[in-house]
């Protein structure tokens, strides 16, 4: 069930080598979500559509992720190795998508490249969580996910605040004309595009991989698996094999995801409303509050990568369930209170909260897990725990709108409220959860 033992500690710059693709990636992710309700309301969507068109997003990575898991898994290439192969497609197309996003003319144009990016996303991303768990002994795990963690809020920070940098210091326009996607958006898109495929060659072309203990013995089992009614078997029948830490962790993430797809939904429109006093897209007022909601954005990206660091030390002091309880609770409360504020400048110190709870949902979790998994289904099993991360994400997509409209009187400000309460429940529910592989203050 554990990791090898075998496996050589790996220094500061392998650990930021392995990790530095995240850096992309991310950039990617945080243009995505705290541009893409932006660019929809821009191109005539109403606040009630917002959800359903962002189920491109889970969807997605619901399809996606547990194929790409098991493939990565069933891989082995002498020079690419099991995860870069996916690492490298994905990033050519997540590319392509973020050049084309800004570039979409109706609102379906942009709904449909919105399910291409993604899932080009997903093909990059979801290897390099099983990646930590392929090189890194248990007592390094931990600090593997932090790295990923740091670039994760690096990236997220500078693509967050793209937008506003466009606008307040290069002079560039933030006012959509004849409806289309302002200039602002657009080059940030476009560097966004290149900064993705660049930071994730890093990867590809430093990180090298280890054959799989037995070589013969992969081939022979990849060679019996082969097959798309095998494999499909498989896939499905990975549920009902699920080890215990996995199906308590399903719980937390579940109302964890919740609440951050309401943020990221909903902020943007919640902001515009609730501080500038406006629901007209076309407003100048509603897009100078999209760059506030990019800065928020990147005030809690930004804290997290510095908790990153600091989260390791307090989880081998206390324990890992007892940092992620902290932090969820932390995060809930701070989400929920954005509805006393009033004031731009306020908003940033609920951002600091959410910022450190983002910092142990990237962490802990997937730390948690790590140690509860067999090495050889690493990729797999990885994949297969995003379905509680994406079905999350697909409920609300379904229900918030409607919720919203009917029970909160129209007003998404509420609706982070809903988020912020999850958080905390999510909190309270990682009690519950048995943690196989905690490091003893010996092994590290």
């Amino acid at each position: 069930m554990q990791t090898s033992a075998i496996k050589p500690r790996l220094s500061f710059w392998q650990l930021w080598n392995m990790s530095f693709g995240f850096f992309g990636i991310q950039f990617g992710f945080a243009l995505q979500n705290s541009n893409t309700s932006r660019i929809f309301s821009t191109l005539g969507a109403s606040p009630d559509d917002l959800p359903l068109f962002w189920l491109a997003a889970p969807v997605t990575g619901l399809l996606v992720q547990p194929v790409i898991g098991y493939l990565s898994d069933n891989t082995w290439h002498p020079y690419w190795g099991r995860r870069r192969p996916f690492f490298f497609l994905g990033a050519i197309l997540a590319s392509i998508a973020l050049f084309l996003m800004p570039n979409s003319a109706t609102l379906w144009m942009a709904v449909a490249v919105l399910w291409m990016m993604d899932a080009a996303i997903n093909v990059s991303m979801e290897p390099f969580r099983a990646f930590v768990g392929d090189k890194l002994d248990t007592s390094q795990q931990t600090a593997g996910f932090a790295m990923q963690t740091f670039f994760i809020g690096c990236g997220a920070v500078v693509a967050s605040l793209l937008p506003t940098i466009f606008s307040d210091y290069f002079g560039v326009s933030n006012v959509p004309v004849n409806g289309m996607i302002p200039d602002t958006v657009r080059y940030s898109f476009y560097i966004g595009g290149a900064v993705f495929l660049l930071s994730v060659m890093w990867t590809v072309f430093t990180a090298k991989e280890t054959p799989p203990e037995n070589l013969e013995t992969f081939r022979a089992e990849r060679k019996a698996s082969r097959g798309m009614g095998r494999a499909f078997a498989e896939i499905i029948g990975g549920f009902g094999k699920m080890p215990r830490t996995m199906v308590q962790l399903a719980f937390v993430q579940f109302f964890t995801w919740i609440a951050l797809f309401a943020m990221w939904i909903y902020t943007g429109t919640a902001i515009a409303d609730n501080v500038y006093g406006t629901t007209d897209a076309q407003s100048a007022a509603y897009q100078n509050a999209g760059n506030w909601v990019g800065i928020m954005f990147g005030v809690y990206n930004g804290v997290s990568a510095i908790a990153a660091f600091i989260l390791p030390g307090f989880a081998r002091a206390t324990s890992r369930k007892t940092v992620h309880t902290t932090c969820l609770i932390i995060g809930g409360v701070s989400l929920a209170s954005i509805f006393l504020i009033t004031s731009k400048e306020m908003l940033v110190l609920p951002m600091i909260g959410v910022g450190i709870a983002w910092a142990s949902i990237l962490t802990m979790p997937y730390a948690i897990l790590a140690g509860a998994l067999p090495p050889k289904r690493m990729g797999y099993f990885m994949g297969l725990f995003n379905f509680f991360v994406v079905i999350p994400q697909i409920v609300s997509g379904l229900l918030l709108g409607w919720i919203t409209t009917h029970f909160l009187g129209g007003h998404t400000v509420k609706t982070l409220m809903v988020g912020g309460a999850c958080m905390i429940l999510a909190g309270v529910l990682t009690l519950f959860v048995k943690d196989m592989g905690e490091p003893k203050a010996a092994t590290h």
